[in-house]
């Protein structure tokens, strides 16, 4: 059984259609939407392709119009694309995001698998470090095989008992240094991190064509191009942190 695992897609749609891998089964953990121009194919991916989705906070944000202040970093894209998101999807796409749950519990090949955006406790907003003092108390009880989780950008696998916790990192805007898009294979007992190049560039130009507010044009430019948000975007006038996990 093959398994393909996506997480926080992010409106990329160049970046989920390099991922051509292929698999029986395909499990999207959250954020389809935000920061990217085009919201509205990814979801119509999403939604053709995985048999599980649950909902990130970015399609909660998108799916209820929840307004977002920001005054730099990430906060100030999410406040920026936030309504731009909000207009690029239809009102059928909207109510997918709306009902997607907000964990998912299913066996496949006789692995029981949970799925979340963040962590189980928090299933949208918890930013999860790979760190297995972290996820001890978190997976107690659960008696799981995998725990599936995104939200971080950030891959890694972590053992922690008798669950191995997997974070695929992002297919659409990564914030480790590295801006391929990321996903990982589960097949058989073996799990692979994986990264593909995409047309970049591709995105950037949808960007600029739809993306009204030079600042954020040229701070999602960056981070498109990067893989992580240059140190310059991410303080405001009183020197506080924008970054946060949004």
């Amino acid at each position: 059984m093959r398994v393909l695992v996506l997480a926080d897609i992010h409106g990329n749609r160049a970046a989920l259609a390099a991922i051509r891998e292929p698999f029986d089964v395909c499990v999207c953990l959250g954020d389809l939407v935000d920061y990217g121009p085009e919201p509205g194919p990814c979801i119509d991916w999403v939604r053709t392709n995985a048999a599980h989705c649950v909902r990130g906070n970015h399609d909660h944000g998108v799916a209820q119009d929840v307004d977002v202040q920001g005054a730099a970093g990430f906060r100030y894209l999410t406040a920026v694309t936030r309504p731009l998101s909000v207009a690029a999807v239809t009102p059928d796409q909207r109510r997918y995001l709306a009902d997607l749950p907000t964990s998912r519990m299913f066996t496949l090949g006789g692995k029981r698998f949970l799925l979340v955006h963040a962590t189980p406790r928090d299933p949208m907003d918890e930013y999860a470090p790979a760190d297995a003092a972290f996820w001890k108390p978190r997976l107690a009880g659960l008696h799981v095989d995998y725990v599936l989780a995104g939200h971080t950008h950030l891959p890694y696998t972590l053992r922690v008992n008798g669950t191995l916790v997997v974070n695929p990192g992002s297919v659409g805007l990564g914030r480790d240094g590295d801006p391929r898009a990321a996903y990982a294979i589960i097949d058989g007992d073996e799990v692979q991190l994986k990264r593909i190049e995409y047309p970049v560039e591709e995105t950037v130009r949808a960007v600029e064509a739809r993306v009204p507010d030079g600042t954020a044009r040229q701070m999602l430019a960056d981070v498109f191009r990067t893989g992580a948000l240059p140190p310059k975007w991410l303080r405001n006038g009183n020197g506080t942190n924008g970054n946060g996990a949004h």
